[in-house]
């Protein structure tokens, strides 16, 4: 494996933003090609990646992802750094990406991919405004 050059807090948020627009737009691909299943996953990982950007500004992280989750919840969604109908989303998010994921038997709707890629849109505009401010 081949080692980087460590950076700042701002340029690992930064890289983690791009990941979230990555998953994003592999997502509206997915989406384009009827793959709704897996367009719900990359959704959901635009928006841990997005997230993950905004505790890296902080300098910490998280292995497990109920806690990136939950830590987000407690630190910037329940001080109303980011909108509270941000947090029902994301649960939803999660929730979708695991039924899509695990269950054998779901089925993935066009509807229920369109609303996961906009609740991604929407934390990754909050998200990279709320870095560019930070710095």
């Amino acid at each position: 494996m081949e080692q980087h050059e460590t950076g700042t807090q701002k340029d690992l948020a930064l890289y983690r933003l791009d990941s979230a627009k990555d998953c994003l737009e592999t997502a509206k691909i997915l989406m384009d090609l009827g793959k709704f299943k897996s367009a719900n996953n990359r959704s959901y990982y635009s928006i841990l990646n997005a997230i993950n950007a905004v505790h890296a500004l902080n300098g910490v992280a998280y292995k497990r992802h109920k806690d990136v989750i939950a830590n987000f919840n407690r630190d910037y969604i329940k001080t109303e750094i980011f909108p509270k109908v941000l947090g029902r989303k994301i649960a939803e998010a999660e929730e979708i990406r695991h039924a899509s994921d695990y269950d054998d038997f779901y089925i993935a709707l066009k509807d229920e991919a369109d609303e996961q890629i906009a609740t991604a849109e929407e934390l990754l505009r909050l998200v990279e405004d709320y870095c560019n401010k930070q710095t």
